[in-house]
């Protein structure tokens, strides 16, 4: 992928008449909520576009909900087919990064990442900045990625790991500790993400150490895991926890509560808590990597300033059930004034945060360490 210059500043007398052809479509974007991002006066006017771009997203619910919001209504208001790309996010992102490395173009337009996993890209230098995107004047704080100058990463919601659990399984009310994992009636009916991720903030307090202590001191978010571990839980992705919740495999799992939630959509009888302890809360965001040609470039922007539309995020983020970044949406019914919902600061303060710089320079090491436990 090539570390190039300004695409936006390189315009050719053929790509100045073509575009200077269709400012009319133009303005039709802009009325729609997909204004042209700030670009210099000659290239104002609309690219040449392509016939797809591609969306890295993750599988199930997740790419399902990123496709009746974001997705659907940008191929109808641009005629531009979005294809979803549903490898890993660990996995694509060395695709991406040898991509630059070796100044090819990059194998999708745009990534939709944890915050952490882009952080780590923004601060390799393969992200394009995006901040002249128009739709970034309406946004929420929460849209800004910490730390990092510009915007390599727009944030487009938040989410929590919650504590899901089968009712039926807890007869005299729901568990109020992550210590309900160790029960021994649970045996082999648990449910973590394969690299940990999620569990190992509450798994340091619920272990009796301090979220201050992190990342100095973590044995006690490991002494924790370990006891989980003989409890033999089943290890896998998203879209692992609804259906093994939908199959009656699990009672209790620490997963997104956008995966309980669709078990609970499809008939199932499932609720989820924020324990004693806290949850983690963390955010995803959007991001472009560098190298793609400039036409695609544009309009791989628009496809992020269309997903920070209040319309856009209304329909995307009511499928998977979270806080987004425009103000004025409309929660769920079923999730207002839910701990997996947090809308106000008094929400937040049961909620743990860990800086991304943090987690950015500690998070390979724990989730190894993680898997090494589980192997063990």
């Amino acid at each position: 992928m090539k570390d190039l210059k300004n695409p936006v500043l390189e315009l050719t007398r053929r790509r100045f008449l073509g575009a200077t052809a269709s400012l009319g479509s133009v303005a039709a974007l802009a009325g729609a909520g997909l204004s042209t991002v700030s670009l210099p006066r000659a290239f104002a006017a609309e690219p040449e576009k392509p016939k797809e771009i591609i969306v890295r997203a993750w599988g199930g619910s997740w790419v399902d909900s990123l496709k009746a919001g974001v997705s659907d209504s940008f191929t109808k208001l641009t005629g531009i087919a979005v294809r979803h790309d549903l490898t890993e996010d660990n996995e694509i992102q060395p695709k991406v990064w040898a991509a630059v490395t070796q100044k090819r173009v990059p194998p999708i337009h745009v990534n939709w990442d944890t915050t952490t996993n882009a952080t780590k890209s923004a601060l390799r230098g393969v992200t394009e900045d995006l901040s002249d995107l128009s739709n970034l004047a309406t946004v929420t704080e929460l849209a800004k990625p910490v730390g990092l100058d510009g915007y390599p990463i727009v944030n487009t919601y938040g989410y929590v790991y919650v504590l899901a659990y089968r009712p039926s399984a807890f007869p005299d009310g729901p568990p109020t500790s992550w210590k309900a994992l160790l029960d021994p009636k649970f045996k082999g009916r648990i449910a973590l993400y394969n690299d940990g991720i999620g569990f190992h903030f509450p798994a340091q307090v619920a272990g009796g150490g301090k979220v201050e202590d992190i990342p100095g001191n973590m044995q006690p978010a490991w002494d924790f895991i370990t006891k989980v571990k003989e409890q033999r839980p089943l290890l896998g992705e998203d879209p692992d926890f609804t259906n093994w919740f939908q199959n009656g495999e699990i009672d209790l799992a620490c997963t997104i509560s956008t995966n309980a939630r669709e078990a609970k959509k499809n008939g199932v009888d499932i609720k989820w808590v924020v324990p004693q302890e806290g949850a983690k809360f963390e955010t995803d965001g959007l991001w472009i990597p560098k190298g793609l040609p400039e036409n695609e470039l544009y309009w791989a922007k628009q496809y992020i300033n269309h997903a920070l539309t209040k319309d856009a995020q209304q329909v995307w983020l009511d499928g998977l059930g979270l806080p987004g970044v425009v103000p004025g949406l409309t929660p769920p019914a079923d999730l207002v004034g839910d701990p997996s919902y947090p809308t106000t600061p008094e929400d937040f303060k049961h909620l743990i945060r860990v800086s991304n710089k943090i987690q950015v320079e500690n998070e390979s090491a724990w989730f190894g360490k993680f898997k090494a436990i589980m192997q063990s």
